[in-house]
C-alpha cells in the first residue's frame, strides 16, 4: 500500500513516538519538520484515512482521539515487501535481482537470518561486520 507524503509523515511521527498521540501533538511534531505548517483539520482528515486503511487505530480521550500505529515500521515494510513479491508469478528472478541489488552488509545480514531460520550456523562474516539484532534474546 503506497502512502502519500503526508500519510508517510504522520506514520513516521507515530512510529518515532512509540505511543499514541493526539492530533495536536502530531501537528506539533509534523510542523517541526515541515517547510509549510500543516493545518489541524488536514492532519485529522489524513489520520482518519489511515484508520480506514487499518494503519492507525484511535482511542477516545475526552473530546478528542489518540492515534497510534497498528504495526511497527518494520512490520509494515515487511508486509510491503511480501506483497510486492507476491505480485510476481515467478519469484525466483525477483529474489535473484533483489539479492544482487542490496548492499553487501544487508545481504550478509539476510544470509545470517536465513541460516538461523534453517537451523544452521550463521555464515562466517567479514571483520567489522555487525550482526542484526536477534528477536530471540
Amino acid at each position: 500500500m503506497n502512502l502519500g507524503p503526508l500519510e508517510r509523515a504522520i506514520m513516521d511521527v507515530l512510529w518515532d513516538a512509540k505511543e499514541s498521540l493526539l492530533i495536536r501533538e502530531i501537528q506539533t511534531l509534523l510542523n517541526q519538520r515541515a517547510e509549510k505548517p500543516w493545518a489541524y483539520t488536514t492532519i485529522q482528515t489524513v489520520a482518519e484515512r489511515l484508520v480506514r486503511k487499518r494503519l492507525l487505530f484511535r482511542t477516545a480521550e475526552r473530546k478528542a482521539f489518540r492515534y497510534g500505529a497498528t504495526k511497527s515500521r518494520e512490520e509494515h515494510l515487511t508486509e510491503l515487501m511480501l506483497t510486492a513479491l507476491a505480485e510476481s508469478p515467478d519469484r525466483s528472478p525477483v529474489l535473484s535481482r533483489f539479492a544482487q541489488s542490496v548492499d553487501l552488509d544487508d545481504a550478509l545480514r539476510l544470509l545470517d537470518e536465513l541460516a538461523r531460520r534453517a537451523g544452521r550456523a550463521p555464515v562466517e562474516q567479514p571483520p567489522g561486520w555487525v550482526p542484526p539484532p536477534s528477536g530471540t534474546d
